[in-house]
């Protein structure tokens, strides 16, 4: 049974350290980066600094809203940006809802205390220009003669399309099944699942209908090569051959990694999913709509977005332009 303090009474202490290696090994599970992973423990490791220097013990059983507070007034005295408070109160939120979850408190005391009003941050989409340069580029990468590297021209092409077009986010794509993306009548939607919402789905450019649609016939043609079955939509493979279905949310960063190094583009999959957003603004969707899209709560702020948005357009139709003419001079060159 658990006590009035929220937490329960049969455990007279318990293993802090040990805990938080079971919330980060939960975080990795469900296919959080190594950055965010990096990030969760230096948030946490304030906190377990403010328990060894004022509470001189590292042990959570009594830890209630009487220390939730004191723990709120050592953020406002240690940190004078709202933005890292908030961060620091949120990552230990996540924290005792894990240990909600492990049933060693009954409620999670943290979800008492204010957080900090969220700094609207300017964003940094990617340009335009950089969004055409590395289309352009895996659109000739298409004519490499291995069959896998045109395959992998391929998948970065949808790789694309699914953040600049989807506006999805790497842990999305990470866990992505070749059966989310749907048919409609005329260009393709994806499904978008979450633990703790309905799923929904997007729309996606009209570009991305012909390019998954290769991607998906030539994947489908190298795994009954390598015999190989696997639901994912994407895959993991060496210079030789596919090795198993699905990229981890970290494989997917190095691949833009490597593909902005080469291209010397300013481009992460972060700023390409800006760019997203200020696509669907400029073609008048509201704000209720991106926000579903985008996977994030009613109360999430545009006004970032909105401050900045006469120095960005995109036109997602460009690049359906720039496919029609790429596939026109390949006709061309094969005789056709």
């Amino acid at each position: 049974m658990a006590s009035q303090t929220g937490h329960r009474a049969s455990y007279s202490k318990v293993d802090l350290q040990g805990l938080q290696v079971g919330f980060y090994e939960r975080l990795r599970q469900q296919g959080r980066s190594p950055n965010t992973l990096k990030n969760y423990k230096t948030d946490l490791e304030c906190f377990n600094d403010y328990l060894i220097r004022l509470q001189k013990s590292t042990d959570i059983t009594e830890f209630d809203l009487p220390q939730v507070k004191l723990y709120g007034d050592y953020l406002q005295n240690r940190y004078s940006s709202d933005n890292s408070r908030r961060r620091r109160v949120q990552a230990l939120r996540r924290f005792f809802d894990f240990l909600v979850e492990q049933e060693i408190f009954s409620s999670n005391p943290v979800r008492k205390l204010p957080i900090s009003p969220k700094f609207l941050d300017e964003p940094h989409p990617t340009s335009f220009v950089d969004i055409k340069t590395l289309w352009q580029y895996c659109l000739e990468q298409e004519r490499a003669k291995n069959d896998l590297q045109m395959l992998t021209a391929r998948r970065n092409q949808v790789l694309m399309l699914l953040i600049f077009g989807g506006g999805l986010k790497v842990s999305d794509i990470a866990k992505i099944k070749t059966s989310a993306l749907l048919k409609g009548e005329k260009n393709y939607r994806v499904l978008v699942s979450h633990p703790k919402r309905d799923p929904y789905s997007i729309p996606l450019p009209e570009v991305f209908t012909p390019a998954y649609e290769k991607y998906i016939n030539e994947l489908e043609r190298l795994k009954t090569r390598h015999k190989l079955s696997f639901p994912e939509l994407f895959f993991n493979a060496n210079p030789y051959r596919i090795l198993s279905g699905g990229l981890s949310a970290r494989g997917l960063e190095v691949v833009f990694e490597e593909l902005r190094k080469k291209l010397m583009i300013q481009l992460t999959p972060k700023s390409l999913r800006q760019a997203c957003v200020f696509k669907w603004l400029g073609q008048g969707h509201g704000d209720s709509q991106i926000k579903e899209w985008l996977g994030v709560a009613p109360s999430y702020d545009l006004r970032g977005y909105k401050n900045v948005q006469d120095r960005y357009a995109y036109n997602e139709q460009a690049l359906k332009e720039i496919y029609d003419s790429f596939n026109k001079r390949k006709l061309s060159r094969s005789g056709f």
